[in-house]
C-alpha cells in the first residue's frame, strides 16, 4: 500500500466515493485531524454517526455512519471539497475566510485555537488554514 501524501484529501475522497455508491457506513484511517473534522460534521449534522476504533497497527480507524433523505434518498452532504492541498497552501484572516452558500454550508478551517468550523474561527477571531467546503 502506497503512503497516503494528502490525507485530508484522501478522507474527502472516502466519503465522496461512499456517498456516491450509497454506502451507508464508510472506514477511514484514523489521525486526530480527521477526528476533529468528523466531530464537526456531526456537529452541524452532515452525517448519522460515528466510532472511534482502535487496530492492531495503532493507528486506529474512524466509522462513519452517513446521512441520507428517507424520502429523497439523497445524501446531507451534497458537496464536500478539499480547499487547500500540500501543493497549495490557502491560508485566510478571519474576516477573509469563504462563506460557503451564504453561510448555508460550512468552512472547516485549521487554526492556532485547533480545527474549527468558519462561524467559529469569525467568532474567536483567529485566521488559519481553510481545510474544506462543506454544503
Amino acid at each position: 500500500m502506497s503512503a497516503v501524501t494528502d490525507p485530508i484529501g484522501d478522507y474527502l475522497t472516502r466519503v465522496r466515493n461512499a456517498i456516491m455508491a450509497n454506502h451507508k457506513i464508510v472506514e477511514i484511517p484514523a489521525s486526530n485531524l480527521k477526528k476533529r473534522i468528523t466531530e464537526i460534521l456531526y456537529d452541524k449534522g452532515y452525517i448519522h454517526r460515528y466510532k472511534f476504533e482502535d487496530t492492531q497497527n495503532g493507528q486506529g480507524v474512524i466509522k462513519i455512519a452517513l446521512k441520507y433523505d428517507q424520502t429523497t434518498k439523497e445524501s446531507a452532504i451534497r458537496y464536500l471539497r478539499r480547499y487547500s492541498r500540500p501543493g497549495l497552501r490557502q491560508y485566510a484572516k478571519a474576516t477573509e475566510l469563504p462563506r460557503v452558500i451564504n453561510g448555508m454550508g460550512i468552512t472547516i478551517v485549521s487554526t492556532s485555537k485547533g480545527v474549527m468550523t468558519d462561524k467559529e474561527a469569525r467568532q474567536q477571531n483567529v485566521g488559519g488554514e481553510i481545510l474544506c467546503l462543506i454544503y
